[in-house]
């Protein structure tokens, strides 16, 4: 089982290395590669959003999507951790695995909203944006 994490790991590893350093063989540099939409009208329209149809806008899109999505998990779980508390009724395992519930959410919560911070700094970076930027 250890292996077959250990491979999963350095695949993702490898392939992020690969992508980041695809730049690196680009013939002429470019201050802003924007790959623009194949087929205006069939697919996602960014631009009614305040963004430009770009495959950098489209992943942001994406990765907060993921993001808003986990954060509405990391809150229910929190709510589903009291409502546990509360019907324990001083049953101490149930209180138990009720606080083991909140402190998950809540350590689940603040990993979204740090991940958040981390991609719109990143995004922005990227992107060309100044930091008085409108991400998302």
């Amino acid at each position: 089982m250890k292996a077959i994490i250990y491979s999963f790991i350095l695949g993702i590893y490898l392939f992020v290395s690969l992508i980041t350093t695809a730049s690196v063989f680009a013939q002429a540099p470019t201050t802003n590669a924007n790959i623009s939409n194949p087929a205006p009208g069939y697919f996602i329209d960014l631009t009614g959003q305040g963004k430009t149809n770009t495959f950098g806008d489209l992943i942001l899109l994406i990765v907060e999507a993921m993001l808003g999505i986990v954060g509405i998990l990391s809150v229910a779980f929190l709510i589903i951790g009291g409502f546990q508390y509360v019907a324990s009724r001083g049953n101490e395992e149930q209180s138990e695995s009720a606080k083991k519930t909140i402190a998950n959410a809540i350590i689940g919560l603040t990993i979204v909203i740090l991940s958040y911070v981390i991609i719109a700094v990143i995004g922005n970076a990227l992107l060309g944006r100044t930091s008085g930027g409108t991400f998302p």
